[in-house]
């Protein structure tokens, strides 16, 4: 029997069904090694304490493991989380026919992508309040 990869995200990833009358959304920022994409780590693991959502691995995503792709697609919504105008993030969704319903890129928020990984708590702040005040949501 073939392993299965296992998300250390902390969301379910498909196990279990959804909690009624609660909007089950997965959040995935793209970890990019830049200031930005490290921005948007930070951002989804402040936003899953806040609970917007639960943040998932991307990474994981990318691979298509079954139970991962399978949670996005049954969740209420997906969050994207980029840090640059590169999206990839965005792109690994839009590959496995998953539909964000939100879509936040960082350095559209006036934040510049740097070569070091160096962000502040106000960088963070300034994408969650990005988030929770609906930007990059289809209107």
């Amino acid at each position: 029997m073939a392993e299965q990869p296992v998300c250390s995200c902390g969301s379910s990833c498909g196990e279990g069904g959804p909690t009624e009358g609660i909007v089950q959304r997965l959040i995935f920022p793209c970890a990019g090694v830049a200031n930005t994409g490290q921005l948007t780590n930070c951002a989804a693991i402040q936003l899953t304490e806040e609970g917007y959502g639960k943040a998932a691995c991307i990474a994981l995503l990318a691979t298509g493991a079954e139970g991962i792709v399978r949670a996005a697609k049954d969740a209420d919504e997906v969050l994207i989380l980029d840090g640059c105008a590169a999206r990839c993030a965005g792109k690994i969704a839009d590959s496995l026919g998953i539909c964000a319903e939100q879509s936040i890129v960082v350095t559209e928020l006036g934040i510049e992508k740097k070569g070091s990984r160096e962000y502040t708590d106000d960088d963070i702040e300034t994408v969650v309040s990005a988030v929770w005040e609906g930007e990059g949501r289809e209107e």
